[in-house]
């Protein structure tokens, strides 16, 4: 008895001496390389699949054909991207985009990249990250070959057509205040409310102008300039570094071989006039002299 009067208060000790007890928390697991977080590039390639934003109504640079294949010097662009990232151009999804829906699409994760002719501003580069540029480009006027209007001048008491969300849009609302703008979602539907008479001019980036006016007898452009010839460049998302540095790498090999002249032979040249020189409208390289 006496053993066990003597063991009885060991026990309650060494109990409550274990439910004192504090345990340490587990200790947190480090990420081996492959738990940890993958680059841009690597999510692309898991997917397998690069998501480019496109225009389907702005030829030549992004339309659809009569088949229903998305085409266009843009377009091509980005059936080369994939190709040079993942091995295969058809490994490429292209989503159809609007000028005022470019920014919120790259901002919403909807696409990885656009090549819908975004001219680099200083608005949008807040909102986005552009490459090096592809093209150079300046804001004109489309007007009937009939209309009284003569420069940028008459156009000051007259209804201006423009398509929300583009650099003319942005300009002369900026600088221009008290024109009356007539604004439309899609460039083909600016395009047929001139031919409707329902506005006296198109402001536009003058290269799908030229177009226009070559393939449409009937209208001309106006000499002058709506602000300065700027560059046009694709874009990624905001803080999208990766990416962006990956396509000034392949714009600048691509360049080597000269393929965006290729692309402007296919498609470009055939829209200008002949005595139009490249290299006004193409930047090979990525390299912009502004």
């Amino acid at each position: 008895m006496k053993t066990a009067a003597f063991l009885l208060p060991l026990l309650s000790f060494a109990l409550l001496a274990g439910c004192s007890k504090t345990e340490e928390p587990p200790k947190p697991k480090v990420a081996s390389e492959s738990t940890a977080p993958a680059g841009y590039l690597d999510k692309i390639k898991a997917r397998d699949k690069l998501i480019v934003g496109v225009f389907t109504d702005k030829p030549p640079f992004g339309f659809v054909d009569e088949a229903g294949r998305y085409v266009g010097f843009d377009t091509d662009i980005g059936r080369r991207f994939a190709k040079d990232l993942l091995g295969d151009e058809n490994k490429v999804e292209f989503v159809a985009v609007e000028p005022a829906s470019r920014i919120p699409f790259l901002q919403s994760d909807k696409v990885d990249l656009i090549l819908a002719n975004m001219t680099v501003t200083p608005e949008r580069k807040e909102a986005v990250e552009f490459t090096n540029p592809n093209l150079k480009v300046a804001v004109q006027a489309l007007v009937p070959q009939s209309s009284a209007v003569k420069n940028l001048d008459d156009l000051a008491t007259r209804t201006t057509i423009v398509t929300t969300g583009t650099t003319a849009d942005i300009w002369l609302t900026k600088n221009h205040p008290d024109w009356k703008l007539l604004k439309f979602e899609k460039n083909s539907e600016s395009l047929q409310a001139l031919a409707n008479g329902r506005g006296d001019a198109y402001a536009q980036d003058n290269l799908v102008l030229f177009s226009w006016a070559k393939q449409n007898p009937g209208y001309r452009v106006l000499d002058e300039k709506l602000g300065a010839e700027a560059p046009i460049a694709p874009a990624v998302k905001k803080g999208n570094i990766e990416l962006r540095d990956w396509v000034n790498t392949e714009l600048a090999k691509l360049g080597e071989e000269k393929y965006l002249l290729k692309l402007y032979d296919q498609y470009v040249r055939k829209e200008l006039s002949d005595d139009t020189k490249p290299e006004s409208v193409i930047v090979e390289g990525g390299k912009w002299q502004g």
